[in-house]
């Protein structure tokens, strides 16, 4: 953030976040046809990403990885170790490719 630009594309970020909801149903629409792989490390305390949000992806793919960390919204700060882990075990089955 001690960059000059940083609050800028910050605050840029936080208010394109309300256009995603009407994205939806497209986004819905692109996992349920596709079904890419997905993994999602969720802080299960998280105030601003509910719980609840991580459980909606398995709607529509029910083969994504879902796993809710004792963390906030801040879980790469305090659970950047077991983060990793999740990583390398979920990318491990594509290093053949």
């Amino acid at each position: 953030m001690s960059r000059p630009e940083a609050k800028e594309i910050q605050l840029d970020l936080i208010l394109d976040y309300r256009t995603n909801v009407d994205r939806y149903p497209d986004f819905q629409a692109y996992f349920r046809k596709y079904q890419p792989a997905l993994l999602a490390v969720w802080g299960k305390n998280d105030p601003a990403f509910l719980p609840a949000g991580a459980k909606a992806y398995k709607r529509h793919i029910p083969s994504a990885q879902i796993h809710f960390l004792d963390t906030g919204h801040f879980a790469p700060e305090t659970h950047a170790d077991e983060i990793r882990d999740l990583i390398q075990q979920f990318l491990a089955p594509f290093s053949a490719y």
